[in-house]
């Protein structure tokens, strides 16, 4: 019984965290209409740090030694940092949720091409290919879509977006793999949080509409996101390679574009549904076995 209920959790954990990390684009169009980007992601680290630290509490796991504490410091200013940062930004500067997920979809070409060489896992031709396939459906989404002025930075928030997860990821799988998740978590979680709270401090006017929408958003994004998704994500890392990893968010785009369609009535035209068929058959062949 339990060794089945593992295999079918093994089977499903690859979509939940696929839909559970699209929702995080969601929450944010919804958080950003009532704070500023750093301001909002400081309160939800804030309210994260105090989850994780009951939950630390309750398991008293073990604790990392002083280079494991550096390294989760790090690993949870790449993951959550400038990748909740840019993508928050990029939404602040007029990109529409659907959208403000392409960029960080890029994600695999990246990963494999880094992984190749820092963790030595080997790609094959077959995936190369579904990674080819993926970055061409992308372009597909992104066709005719405007680069300048207010959504040039909105873009350009994305694409730090890109690179930091990309490293984080990996940096997280080489640094931090053997280190208790919640220890792990409780100490990148306080880290951004002074990261967020300086940026918001400097750059922000700490100007927050405590609103009905606001809260909920915010209760979403600390436990389904902040606590659920990060957790199945750092499990995902922990018993697959970097690179199968990283093509599931392939699927974010496309799964983040339909939620937005039915919420917020942004529309798909028949070329963006023809690169989201694309992106999902890249991470079919991705995920196959050589």
């Amino acid at each position: 019984m339990n060794k089945g209920f593992e295999e079918t959790a093994a089977r499903l954990a690859p979509a939940i965290f696929v839909v559970l990390w699209s929702t995080g684009f969601i929450g944010t169009k919804y958080v950003i209409n009532n704070a500023e980007p750093l301001t909002y992601l400081a309160i939800r680290m804030a309210f994260v740090v105090v989850v994780m630290a009951v939950i630390a509490a309750l398991a008293r796991p073990k604790w990392p030694d002083r280079t494991g504490v550096l390294h989760s410091a790090v690993a949870g200013i790449l993951v959550h940092g400038f990748y909740l940062g840019g993508t928050a930004i990029a939404i602040a500067h007029s990109i529409p949720a659907g959208l403000s997920a392409l960029i960080p979809g890029l994600q695999p070409i990246l990963t494999s091409t880094i992984a190749n060489r820092w963790l030595g896992e080997r790609v094959t031709p077959l995936q190369w290919g579904g990674l080819v396939l993926g970055l061409a459906g992308v372009v597909l989404i992104l066709h005719e879509r405007p680069m300048t002025g207010d959504a040039g930075w909105g873009w350009l928030a994305s694409g730090v977006s890109l690179i930091s997860i990309t490293l984080g990821t990996l940096y997280q799988r080489r640094y931090c793999n053997r280190i208790d998740w919640r220890a792990g978590n409780l100490v990148q979680y306080v880290a951004v949080t002074i990261f967020f709270g300086i940026g918001a401090y400097l750059f922000e006017t700490n100007v927050v509409h405590w609103t009905t929408e606001f809260v909920l958003a915010i209760a979403w994004l600390v436990f389904a996101l902040s606590i659920g998704s990060i957790g199945l994500l750092y499990w995902l890392i922990r018993h697959h390679a970097a690179t199968s990893v990283a093509s599931l968010f392939y699927l974010v785009p496309a799964t983040t574009a339909l939620m937005a369609y039915v919420l917020f009535g942004e529309k798909l035209d028949i070329v963006a549904i023809a690169g989201m068929a694309a992106c999902a058959a890249a991470v079919l062949l991705v995920n196959r076995r050589a």
